[in-house]
């Protein structure tokens, strides 16, 4: 819990440095959700649950490709190329822009590995209740501010 609020403040600290958006990776999504909801900018998700603006993931994780680690840097003018991608691809990313819009990536069930033990969480909630009205109006205010620069 204490290094869940530790993330928190620091999300905060980076806002208020100037940040447009911030990834938050590897966090049980309670503490993804808890961050999201104290900023004003978005934050993007890889393994903290549905609660954030966004996801992403790596693509070639996500399409389940692989490449033997001489071709990473370039494909050489000898290769031949056996297959064309481009569509299963564009398939791919389609679904995956699909079911984050609709919501159905991340599922807690499936794609939230990170966890918090009970006790944890409510120690963790119970530190936020705690300045709760204070990052309320400090988020408020910046809002605003967002809103007034843009217009």
């Amino acid at each position: 819990a204490k290094k869940a609020r530790e993330l928190l403040d620091d999300a905060l600290a980076l806002e208020d440095a100037g940040c447009f958006a911030i990834v938050i990776e590897c966090v049980p999504p309670q503490v993804g959700k808890a961050i999201t909801e104290a900023l004003e900018i978005p934050t993007i998700g890889i393994g903290a649950g549905p609660g954030t603006t966004g996801q992403v993931l790596v693509y070639h994780d996500m399409l389940g490709m692989t490449t033997h680690p001489h071709y990473k840097a370039f494909t050489p003018k000898f290769c031949k190329k056996f297959a064309d991608l481009g569509e299963s691809i564009r398939e791919g990313l389609e679904s995956f822009k699909h079911e984050v819009e609709s919501g159905g990536f991340p599922s807690l069930e499936q794609h939230s590995p990170y966890k918090m033990t009970k006790s944890e969480e409510d120690l963790f909630m119970k530190m936020l209740a705690t300045d709760a009205d204070e990052r309320r109006l400090i988020h408020d205010s910046k809002a605003k501010k967002l809103k007034e620069t843009d217009e």
